[in-house]
């Protein structure tokens, strides 16, 4: 029976924003009402969000908003998804701090704008669709590590400290923090702890409210009714402005490009992973699919767009994502109208944002960092098998001490590794009686039925490989085949098992064949896939050296004549 493959989707169907597909599809008053009601939902949620963000970031509080509209409204306008919510995300916090004081905030802008060119390069390349081979493990991980140190980036603020300077690395910051413990302000405290709590209180008992705006508003009411001595967005940064910035571009400097590429490279991988799996998220709550690769030009273009406006790195973020599909979003109009309401809140309300205390932002971000860290997922890996629990740990380690991309590097190395180890263990050589054991755990179930071959005689074998032949199990199988003791006569290899073949396991194949040819032997593959019977033949197992039948009883009815069995085997 021939296959027909599915025809390839063209350029057109890969890269067409979801925007366009929606409003092909047909736009109501009905459709816009509801996207004016999550978007607005969103603006509200994203509001006191994007200026924590930027604060943790050791930014001023305008580039979260200044990214939050201009990144946001180019992901929701471009973007290969119906509900994603694109701005400044907590898992950039470690990262951006840590470029800013290396290089800068002109270093973040260059480093963002190569991340932006990058991530539109990988789009085009149809690259987003290698994302989901990230592991689990891997992913838990890192958002865990990058949870504590967003939780550790604040306690200065949560705790209203007065540090002249805070490094970025972990070790270092906790250092500072505690030789400065006796500088605690009790007021600040006060403020994180109710900030939190208002939260906590309002997502239980009034869970469509939003909590994080009301606690900010609660906070910022206290400090100024109260004349509590607490650090605020004015006296820190001197207020929100009231407009956009003109667009501008730092100079690029062929030596300052070079230091900042690895992290423009983070950028993008971080980037990359969070927006996709966002998007995962999106499809899963609303049973649609988004276009991955559509995606990611649409996110390096918004980055671009971000920084060339005032911002900082944007990305799809999952809890406005989320938040857009329950508000009931209809299409990508949704994310454009919050990115709108967030620029008429800073037309109108941006005076009252320097009344806003740095303590209630941290305390914003308390609750980002706890409501990121997946614990149970990670408490389950952790429980897991060896393998899992070593991968998450190394991750998430490798996170707060090291770096994020040589933490996704290794944690993805690992799982590879790991992947392969089991996919050779899964290997099999079975004849009459199996040469390669199964593990304890699979020894009491069914054995795979075999054929009674005895009847071609005792110098006839006919053997099974079972599972993907690679260059992890080749050493197992050509043990395995190695451990025949008299050549026989016909030695029949059966494929039907092997969905695939490389060059190390044929070449290991070959070894063995031209043993058995050389000693007389008759060599058969059988049942034999046509892609591995082209890696086979290209390794040099061909005829005269090989030949290839339909199935074993194809080799053994036309190249052997049945002996009959012997009463005695002790006879001559």
């Amino acid at each position: 029976m021939s296959r027909t493959r599915s025809p390839q989707p063209t350029f057109a169907e890969l890269f067409t924003p979801k925007l366009v597909t929606c409003l092909r599809e047909g736009y109501s008053p009905r459709d816009l009402r509801a996207d004016s009601m999550a978007g607005l939902t969103v603006a509200i949620v994203a509001l006191p969000l994007s200026m924590a963000i930027a604060v943790g970031a050791g930014l001023s509080p305008d580039k979260g908003i200044f990214t939050a509209i201009v990144g946001g409204f180019i992901i929701s306008a471009l973007g290969g998804s119906r509900f994603q919510i694109g701005g400044p995300a907590g898992a950039f916090i470690v990262l951006i701090a840590s470029i800013v004081e290396r290089h800068g905030y002109d270093g973040l802008v260059l480093a963002t704008l190569m991340a932006g060119a990058m991530m539109m390069a990988a789009g085009f390349l149809r690259l987003g669709t290698y994302v989901k081979y990230i592991p689990l493990p891997v992913t838990v991980g890192f958002t865990a590590g990058i949870a504590v140190i967003i939780f550790a980036s604040q306690l200065k603020e949560l705790l209203g400290l007065d540090l002249a300077r805070e490094p970025a690395a972990l070790a270092p910051k906790l250092q500072a923090i505690f030789a400065n413990i006796a500088g605690i302000n009790p007021a600040a405290v006060g403020l994180s702890l109710a900030t939190m709590a208002i939260i906590i209180v309002l997502r239980r008992l009034r869970p469509k409210w939003p909590g994080m705006l009301v606690a900010i508003v609660v906070a910022a009411g206290l400090a100024a009714v109260l004349h509590l001595d607490v650090a605020t967005i004015g006296s820190r940064f001197g207020g929100v402005p009231r407009t956009l910035p003109a667009p501008s571009l730092p100079a690029f400097d062929l030596g300052k490009m070079r230091a900042v590429f690895p992290d423009a490279v983070a950028i993008a991988l971080l980037g990359a992973i969070e927006s996709l799996l966002s998007a995962v998220v999106a499809d899963a709550m609303s049973g649609r699919r988004h276009r991955s690769n559509c995606e990611l030009v649409a996110q390096g273009t918004a980055n671009i767009a971000s920084v060339v406006f005032g911002g900082m790195c944007a990305t799809g973020t999952m809890a406005r994502t989320a938040t857009n599909v329950r508000a009931g979003a209809h299409g990508p109009v949704a994310g454009m109208l919050h990115a709108a309401f967030l620029l008429i809140f800073m037309l109108l309300a941006a005076p009252l944002a320097a009344y806003i205390p740095l303590a209630s932002l941290a305390g914003v971000l308390g609750i980002v960092a706890w409501n990121m860290a997946e614990k149970e997922e990670f408490a389950s890996l952790i429980k897991s098998s060896c393998g899992d629990s070593t991968v998450v740990t190394a991750t998430f380690l490798l996170t707060i001490f090291e770096d994020l991309t040589i933490a996704i590097a290794v944690g993805v190395t690992l799982s590879a590794f790991l992947f392969l180890h089991r996919m050779a263990e899964a290997v099999e050589v079975e004849t009459g009686a199996e040469l390669v054991p199964k593990d304890a755990a699979d020894r009491s179930g069914s054995e795979p039925a075999h054929r009674d071959y005895a009847a071609y005689g005792e110098d006839v074998l006919v053997y099974r490989i079972s599972g993907a032949f690679f260059f992890g199990a080749a050493a197992a199988v050509s043990g395995a085949l190695e451990r025949i003791g008299a050549k026989p006569r016909i030695f029949v290899l059966d494929f039907s098992d092997v969905p695939l073949v490389d060059t190390t396991a044929a070449k290991a194949l070959e070894s063995f064949v031209h043993k058995l040819r050389n000693s007389g032997t008759e060599v058969f593959f059988t049942s034999v896939r046509a892609p591995v019977r082209r890696n086979l033949l290209n390794a040099g197992l061909r005829k005269p050296l090989v030949k290839y039948a339909a199935t074993v009883e194809n080799a053994l009815s036309n190249h052997s004549t049945p002996a009959p069995k012997r009463a005695d085997k002790g006879t001559a």
